[in-house]
């Protein structure tokens, strides 16, 4: 049986805001725009996490990211 551990990847794009939570705790914050969220989603990728959802409304994107323990 699968178990999955999961994080949230926020992005604000009218404040080029971009907040990364993971269950380790810790908070990254990053400023950037289309280009950054494209290697911020690589980059947690290269570590085995990928996009189990994602939700949009007005100016913000919020996407549910899971990895399989």
């Amino acid at each position: 049986m699968f178990t999955y551990e999961f994080g949230v990847v926020e992005w604000l794009w009218d404040t080029n805001a971009i907040r990364v939570n993971l269950p380790e705790g810790n908070e990254r914050v990053f400023t950037g725009s289309y280009d950054e969220v494209v290697a911020v989603l690589s980059e947690l990728g290269s570590r085995g996490w990928d996009v189990a959802a994602c939700a949009a409304q007005n100016n913000w994107l919020f996407w549910t990211m899971r990895r399989q323990r």
